[in-house]
């Protein structure tokens, strides 16, 4: 893609049984609205059935209407701080390192406690077995999270899961660092932008501590929680031999 950055398939990867994750059904992303018109036709030829979007509406922009008018494009906003830019920025300029660092681990605990039913209506579109992209605006945090669910669902070991989720300083590292140079002039010092351009382990571990200690693990959680069929998401995803 040229204008969308951290898209991936998450075909491929062992799932419960041994069974792989099909390819060409489960992508994740940072926002596709911003993508060229051959970005649009390359996410045109995935055939998608819907794209979910976790953004607030602080975070789009007028751009954005010409990729709503050709995708299927559903909103369903995870509301867990703002992270609009009028609001990021001011923030950075008066913090530490330390202190974006714990902003961010309390952003990662609220994902599971407060968002649950923005999360479940993400999982009912696998239940329903659809081609799903699902996107916020880097396509780390809670696209990340969301992955870490839909993942756990059909049976990926957690080490594999973890592995998943921080692929996404690797894949936003170009990004990542035009940024920091932005930031840069206007005054916020790269250490303190860093850790919240970055995904950490300290996040995630965050997350899935409230989920074990809280709801009783991560089965019980998508089961008896969100109240998803896991079995059903199985049946739809995975395959004998995917590559």
């Amino acid at each position: 893609m040229d204008h969308v950055q951290n898209l991936r398939d998450l075909g491929g990867l062992v799932g419960a049984g041994g069974l792989r994750v099909a390819p060409h059904r489960l992508y994740r992303s940072g926002n596709p609205a911003l993508g060229t018109p051959a970005d649009f036709a390359r996410l045109a030829a995935l055939h998608l059935d819907d794209v979910v979007d976790f953004r607030a509406a602080s975070e789009k922009t007028p751009a954005e209407a010409a990729f709503g008018a050709l995708f299927p494009w559903m909103a369903d906003p995870v509301l867990a701080g703002d992270l609009s830019p009028a609001a990021i920025v001011p923030m950075l300029k008066r913090s530490t390192p330390e202190q974006m660092h714990r902003f961010m681990v309390e952003l990662y605990r609220q994902f599971p406690q407060d968002y649950q039913a923005q999360f479940a209506r993400f999982l009912k579109l696998a239940e329903a077995d659809k081609t799903l992209l699902y996107h916020c605006t880097a396509g780390k945090d809670r696209t990340g999270f969301a992955t870490v669910l839909l993942l756990s669902a059909l049976g990926v070991d957690r080490a594999t899961v973890i592995a998943n989720y921080l692929e996404s300083n690797r894949y936003n590292a170009a990004g990542n660092a035009r940024a920091l140079v932005q930031l840069q002039k206007i005054g916020v010092a790269p250490a303190v932008a860093q850790p919240l351009l970055d995904v950490d382990p300290d996040y995630i571990s965050a997350a899935m501590a409230v989920i074990d200690e809280r709801y009783g693990g991560m089965q019980h959680y998508l089961a008896d929680v969100l109240h998803v069929d896991i079995e059903k998401i199985r049946r739809n995803y995975l395959v004998a031999g995917a590559d």
